[in-house]
C-alpha cells in the first residue's frame, strides 16, 4: 500500500483550533482493526533570534473505552476554572494590552520610596 493510501486511511476527521503561538489539532484516526481512535496535538511555534523557527510538538492518544471518563474529568475541570477564574484571560503572555503595576510608577519616584537614606534616627 501507497503511503498516501496509508494517510487517507488512519486519518478519518480531524478539526483544528488555532491559539496564538499554539494550534491544537483533534484527529480521528482508524486501528489496524477499523477501530477509531482520537490523537491531540499541541503544537507550539518557537522563533529563534536569527528569525527562523521550529514546532515542539505533544501528542496524545485517547482511546474509546476512555472517552467518557475523559469527557467526565474535562468537562468538572473546565467548569471548575470558568467557576472561580471566569473566562477572561487575565495572563500577561496572553493579553497585549495587560500592564504590569510597575509599568505605570516613575523609576525616579519609585527609587526614592524605597531608600532608606530619609530616614530620622531622631524620631525613635
Amino acid at each position: 500500500m501507497r503511503e498516501n493510501d496509508m494517510l487517507e486511511k488512519d486519518e478519518i476527521f480531524s478539526k483544528v483550533l488555532r491559539a496564538g503561538r499554539r494550534t491544537y489539532f483533534f484527529d480521528v484516526r482508524a486501528t489496524r482493526a477499523e477501530d477509531y481512535y482520537i490523537t491531540i496535538t499541541e503544537s507550539k511555534k518557537f522563533t529563534e533570534e536569527d528569525g527562523s523557527f521550529h514546532f515542539k510538538k505533544h501528542k496524545i492518544y485517547l482511546y474509546k473505552e476512555d472517552f467518557a471518563s475523559f469527557m467526565e474529568i474535562m468537562n468538572e475541570i473546565t467548569s471548575y476554572v470558568l467557576n472561580n477564574k471566569g473566562e477572561e484571560v487575565i495572563s500577561e503572555r496572553h493579553q497585549r494590552d495587560f500592564k504590569r503595576e510597575y509599568d505605570n510608577v516613575d523609576i525616579e519616584e519609585a527609587a526614592k520610596a524605597a531608600s532608606f537614606t530619609d530616614v530620622d534616627f531622631d524620631d525613635i
